[in-house]
């Protein structure tokens, strides 16, 4: 590990006594590429290895003026010039010292509940639970994943329960999402803040925690959704188009049983979800956590009775948002089949062979 002294304009700098500098010391993991910057050793070791999920945690935390987005993948323009070399990214990166998760991972409850407020994908707990901590006061803004007219995702900051009106937040969108390139934003605006996220960025999200005392301080739920894979919205719009899908009348997709069921205004189209084999992104194939193990609260369908969410509750404080839920009545609760999690915790912990090639 290499210590960064980091000077009052935000890049290093060798201050003097005289120097009215103000400063503070991180630690830096070492650089694989010396003659690099850091973000080229992200580039190298991450984005053009082809292990990169496009959590976008790196954009987060990137001080840099037109600095890291996402365009067609995570982009910096020139940054062999504009990157400030301050290290952030790397420090936040779940892929840049790539530990596989895998697992159902550590919780303090499990349970099968069904929102009786709100209507959504399943049992619209994702909803329910961040509505509940609104509720609460525990957060005052909640970064949900919308839609456009063709089904891109976008970013929707939840300030009022009365916005959950909105029908583009209800529903899967199995397309990559933006939403933690909005994470600095939020926490700089809000009190407290809620973040959903696929396994990769929850992961990303806890990095963020454990490096930036900020995000700490701020980001109060993290809840992860449980996930196979997910997609480049370019390719599964396409694929989808030629199985017969109609965006324009498309009102929900879904994965059950190894199908994959694109429900529309007039009718379905279903086919085996082996099919979609050909446009998983690498990044998805080098991943083994299904359950979102590092978030504060993991939510799925699988395991659940038809029209029930699985919750599996990791954090004290979503287990107080839970206990409020339960006292008044926002839902129904049931059990959870537990092995049938654990089956689809194994399966896609047989990816782990793609990390060894």
């Amino acid at each position: 590990m290499a210590t960064a002294r980091v000077g009052a304009s935000g890049a290093s700098a060798s201050a003097s006594a005289a120097e009215a500098v103000s400063e503070w010391r991180v630690r830096l993991p070492e650089k694989p590429f010396k003659d690099l910057k850091y973000f080229g050793n992200l580039k190298a070791k991450v984005i053009d290895a082809g292990i990169c999920s496009r959590c976008l945690t790196c954009a987060a935390v990137c001080p840099a003026p037109e600095g890291i987005t996402a365009v067609d993948g995570v982009v910096f323009e020139n940054w062999e010039e504009k990157c400030l070399d301050c290290g952030a990214c790397v420090r936040v990166c779940p892929r840049f010292e790539y530990e596989p998760k895998s697992g159902l991972g550590e919780y303090l409850e499990i349970l099968a509940a069904r929102s009786k407020r709100f209507s959504g994908q399943d049992g619209a707990m994702v909803t329910e639970i961040l509505a509940s901590a609104i509720e609460m006061g525990i957060i005052d803004r909640a970064i949900f994943v919308g839609r456009d007219e063709a089904w891109r995702t976008t970013n929707f900051h939840l300030r009022e329960i009365e916005q959950l009106s909105l029908k583009t937040l209800r529903g899967t969108k199995y397309c990559y999402s933006t939403a933690l390139s909005e994470l600095r934003e939020a926490v700089l605006r809000s009190k407290g803040v809620g973040v959903i996220g696929t396994p990769c960025m929850v992961s990303g999200v806890k990095k963020l925690r454990e490096e930036f005392p900020l995000f700490r301080e701020k980001v109060k739920i993290s809840v992860g959704l449980f996930c196979t894979e997910n997609f480049h919205w370019e390719e599964l719009h396409a694929f989808l188009k030629e199985k017969g899908v109609s965006f324009e009348k498309l009102v929900k997709t879904d994965i059950t049983k190894g199908q994959f069921i694109a429900t529309m205004t007039d009718g379905e189209v279903t086919f085996p979800v082996s099919e979609l084999e050909e446009i998983i992104p690498s990044g998805c194939r080098v991943c083994t956590d299904f359950a979102a193990v590092d978030a504060d609260v993991s939510v799925g369908s699988v395991g659940s009775a038809p029209g029930f969410s699985t919750v599996v509750v990791r954090s004290a404080l979503v287990k107080e948002i839970i206990d409020y839920i339960r006292r008044n009545k926002y839902a129904d609760f049931g059990d959870v089949m537990l092995k049938v999690v654990n089956k689809m915790v194994k399966l896609k912990k047989k990816r782990e062979a793609n990390i060894k090639k």
